[in-house]
């Protein structure tokens, strides 16, 4: 990544993928996004390593599986100073966890939805923006002559891009009183007509709002959404097994059985990753 790149410059990427449909598909894409300057479309592991050794990349969205050499040599023969943020795509969902490994930014799962690929992008260039931001601001304390313990004491002259707020507590109205559950301690939701069942800790409390509703307050990296009408915390998943059709079951650590529905299976990168750095 350039160091001299400032935070409103277009956001360089690179596109590796064997399949011409899937190069077409996502140039297009990319292409689209006023905000990215798509470099380089290539084919080939040997083809992305030459490129990536000759030019700067902010963000590399890299097929996994390819002959010759696969993304993850790609990754290890170019070095992480000249990848930049990594986007995996593949149609195997079983190299989710080995991409979160080599600290991956983020997975995405053949066919490829547009809604999914919106998230990852957005993710993708919020990630590129805060680290150009925190090197231009180490730039300009160089320039102002400050010592490394005086630049920790001095207020940042830089403001990080602000974070969304996400919910931390659910209000649950009772009768008789208003409750307060630290959304730490949910263990998942289902929605029940214009209610949403919370379970937490081996009790069920009711919620008048939509599933829907809750989930956009939610953040997206710990309530994963797996059906139709459930969401699970992330981190409450202990382990998940493969069933039919691109489906997996949802074990949870009480116990609970849940099942991620194939049309939800781009998920499946999130609940893994979670369920490891959980276990």
């Amino acid at each position: 990544m350039r160091g001299a790149a400032t935070a409103l410059e277009p956001i360089r990427v690179l596109l590796v993928d064997p399949e011409c449909a899937t190069r077409q598909g996502l140039g297009l894409r990319l292409a689209a996004d006023p905000e990215v300057e798509l470099v380089g479309l290539c084919a080939s592991g040997p083809e992305a390593l030459q490129f990536l050794r000759q030019h700067p990349i902010d963000v590399v969205f890299l097929d996994v599986e390819m002959s010759g050499m696969d993304g993850f040599q790609v990754l290890r023969e170019a070095g992480s100073e000249r990848t930049g943020a990594i986007i995996f795509v593949t149609a195997a969902a079983t190299h989710a966890l080995k991409a979160f490994e080599v600290h991956a930014l983020d997975y995405l799962l053949k066919p490829i939805q547009d809604e999914r690929f919106t998230q990852v992008l957005a993710r993708a260039k919020e990630h590129v923006r805060g680290e150009r931001i925190r090197v231009l601001a180490r730039q300009l304390v160089g320039l102002l002559g400050m010592t490394p313990g005086a630049a920790l004491a001095t207020p940042s002259l830089v403001p990080p891009p602000s974070a969304p707020h996400y919910l931390d507590r659910l209000m649950l109205k009772e009768v008789g009183r208003v409750a307060f559950l630290p959304v730490d301690e949910v263990d998942w939701m289902e929605a029940e007509d214009y209610y949403v069942q919370v379970h937490a800790e081996g009790q069920t409390h009711l919620l008048r709002q939509s599933l829907r509703e809750l989930e956009e307050r939610l953040d997206p990296h710990q309530f994963v959404r797996i059906h139709r009408s459930t969401i699970v915390n992330a981190h409450r998943v202990r382990e998940m097994r493969p069933l039919f059709h691109g489906e997996y079951q949802v074990i949870l650590r009480d116990g609970t059985s849940l099942k991620l529905s194939r049309s939800y299976r781009q998920r499946v990168d999130v609940l893994l990753g979670r369920a490891r750095g959980h276990a």
